[in-house]
Parts: C-alpha cells; sequence; structure tokens
C-alpha cells in the first residue's frame, strides 16, 4: 500500500496541475492503476498485439522497436518517470506494428484502454490528465521526427547523451546506433571523436 500512495504522490508531481484534482478524484485515479513488474529484456509488447495500456514507468528502461531478421530498428526509449504507450494501437484497439521491450527491470502503473474510458466518464477532471498524456507523447514524437530531419547522427548522439548520460549507460550501444540511424561501428566512431 505505501508502495501505491509513494506513486500516487509521483503522479501528482508529474502533472503540475494535481493541485487542481480533489484528494477523492485521485483515490479513484489511484484504484485504476495496475502494478505491473517486468525483468530485464522482457517484451511488453509483441509487433501484432493491441496495446491495452498507458503506464507511468515507475522504475526502468524501456525501448520501442521495430522487429527485423537484418536488422532491429529502435525508435524510442523511455525513462523513468515517463508516460510510455504504443499509443497508435492504444488509441485505435489495433494491433501494433512494432515492440515493446525492458532494458531494465522495469515496474510500470498501468490504466487498461477500458479503465481509461470509465475514468473519463467517472471523474471529469481525469479528461484533463488524459489530454496532458496525449500532449506529451505527441511532443516527444515531433522532437524525434524533427531530430532525425535536422541533425546529424553526432548531433542525436550528443543530444541524447546531454539528456540522459548516466541511463545511457545501461543501454547496449547497439540500440543507441539504431535510434540515431547508424551502425554499431559508426558510433564506435563517434564516441572516439568526441572523447
Amino acid at each position: 500500500m505505501a508502495e501505491q500512495e509513494f506513486t500516487t504522490e509521483k503522479f501528482q508531481k508529474y502533472f503540475d496541475h494535481s493541485s487542481l484534482i480533489s484528494d477523492k478524484a485521485w483515490d479513484i485515479f489511484v484504484s485504476k492503476l495496475i502494478r505491473r513488474e517486468y525483468p530485464k529484456n522482457a517484451t511488453i509488447l509483441k509487433n501484432g498485439q493491441v496495446e491495452n495500456f498507458i503506464s507511468f514507468v515507475d522504475t526502468g528502461i524501456i525501448r520501442f522497436f521495430i522487429p527485423n531478421e537484418e536488422q532491429e530498428m529502435t525508435f524510442a526509449f523511455v525513462f523513468e518517470n515517463e508516460l510510455m504507450s504504443a499509443y497508435d494501437s492504444f488509441l485505435m484497439q489495433t494491433a501494433s506494428t512494432y515492440a515493446v521491450q525492458t532494458i531494465t527491470p522495469t515496474v510500470l502503473w498501468s490504466f487498461t484502454h477500458k479503465s481509461l474510458q470509465d475514468l473519463y466518464q467517472e471523474v471529469p477532471i481525469s479528461n484533463v490528465i488524459g489530454r496532458m498524456a496525449c500532449e506529451e507523447l505527441y511532443i516527444k514524437k515531433t522532437a524525434r521526427e524533427l531530430s532525425l530531419l535536422n541533425q546529424n547522427a553526432q548531433e542525436r548522439y550528443l543530444n541524447i547523451f546531454a539528456e540522459r548520460p548516466m541511463l545511457l549507460q545501461q543501454i547496449p550501444l547497439k540500440y543507441i546506433a539504431s535510434y540515431i540511424g547508424i551502425t554499431p561501428q559508426a558510433l564506435s566512431r563517434i564516441r572516439r571523436r568526441i572523447s
């Protein structure tokens, strides 16, 4: 129970407008959360499955990738205190075209698609929280697209390294290389050049 109360505080800190939300609304909100725990390298969502959760990452690092026999393409990382979901699949309740995997042991606090819809009906302020979550996911997606269009591989590496230097030490270089759109060998050359 203390663990769930701690998560409530994390949620309230995460959503800046928590002062607008009554204790009763937060109690209903938190009552819908499901705790999910995964070991390192666990598959959270397989390519072809429908995403049924939107989750807050309590601890851990997660990657989103396109499975490919020749070479997987990592296109997103999600870290502690961030939201994660295969959001297009979640919204449309259709099969995901990519997979989601833990990089480190991970604890998620999740809403199911149904529980979120129920919250929108039961607690009107949850619509604000839902909008904020949607906006955050959209902003991250746009920033990622713009970095691919406007920055070279070294700039993309330096940016992600500046944002999360300690956490990146836990991510295999092959995933980082794939994320910035180069081979592991090219990433090694960049790392040598800037060290």
